[in-house]
């Protein structure tokens, strides 16, 4: 029941906020087990398959603008490239920081926006 709960907690994230999951998906993975480097990466597998699922279903609803999210998706491959070059060089201490900083200000930006 508990992997239930968070899987579907992880989905309905992504579903709803657009990559909500991840950041849920983390802290679940390392309270698993995995060093904080590996829940970062394992949570970019589990968000890209369900990323498919939401883009498949907002899709068959006409909920898309494929053009403008393609205009994009060049920069994104540069900016995943790069990141995933520095998630392998980089402390966990650091790592969390950063991670919890970058979450924090987004919520910050939300809240007063």
């Amino acid at each position: 029941m508990d992997k239930f709960f968070k899987g579907t907690l992880c989905g309905f994230l992504n579903g709803f906020f657009g990559s909500g999951g991840g950041v849920v998906a983390v802290p679940i993975l390392e309270k698993e087990g995995c060093p904080p480097n590996v829940a970062h990466a394992s949570s970019v597998a589990l968000i890209f398959l369900l990323s498919l699922v939401t883009v498949l279903s907002y899709g068959l609803t006409g909920g898309l603008d494929f053009a403008g999210a393609w205009r994009y998706v060049p920069w994104g491959v540069i900016g995943a490239v790069t990141g995933s070059i520095f998630l392998k060089k980089i402390k966990a201490q650091w790592l969390k920081r950063l991670f919890g900083g970058v979450v924090t200000a987004a919520a910050v930006r939300m809240l007063f926006s």
